[in-house]
């Protein structure tokens, strides 16, 4: 029951893009479209995932052993930057269209504080290897979440009669601020 709770918390109540607000340069700039925004969240899944298994690992059995834990933040920071370096040979090999599309944003993934942080918060809350990689799974499920619904509306508001001082990113902002409200009320539940 505890791992369900986490997962859910994880992905409605501290959900990484509108609860804890990190990962937002690519929130905003993927969103335009889903495809774009489906790709990136997969991109970041696998990325959270391996990061969170292999920063755990590290941490457990080299860091804490040798008694230099306090590198964690150095070591998470180059097994994500190592990871992405492969998500971007992988996309730019075998699926150069959403290699073209994500643009700059894929190896911004590197810097993507969404990714540092669940590898933090995973040291941080002492989490068992199991609660670590349901955790990750799961703010990487609410990331692909928010990410869908938020492109599938900024693609009705493309088209939509927005006032011209709106258009673009205001009403992105606008819009992220709604559903942040709305992801705030399942705060009671979890």
């Amino acid at each position: 029951m505890a791992l369900i709770s986490l997962g859910f918390g994880a992905i409605l109540v501290s959900n990484v893009l509108l609860s804890q607000f990190l990962g937002i340069c690519s929130f905003i700039g993927v969103s335009t479209q889903k495809k774009n925004a489906i790709g990136m969240s997969f991109a970041v899944i696998f990325v959270l995932v391996l990061a969170s298994v292999v920063t755990w690992c590290i941490y457990h059995f080299l860091l804490i052993p040798l008694g230099i834990n306090y590198l964690d933040q150095i070591v998470s920071i180059l097994v994500i930057a190592t990871l992405v370096q492969f998500v971007e040979m992988f996309l730019k090999k075998f699926i150069p269209k959403l290699y073209e599309a994500l643009g700059i944003y894929l190896p911004l993934i590197t810097t993507n504080c969404a990714i540092l942080g669940v590898a933090t918060t995973n040291i941080q809350n002492n989490y068992s290897f199991i609660e670590a990689v349901v955790y990750a799974v799961c703010i990487g499920v609410g990331y692909l979440l928010v990410m869908f619904i938020f492109s599938s509306i900024r693609e009705k508001i493309e088209v939509a009669p927005v006032p011209k001082y709106f258009k673009g990113i205001p009403v992105a902002f606008v819009l992220a601020g709604v559903m942040a409200l709305a992801f705030y009320g399942f705060g009671g539940i979890f």
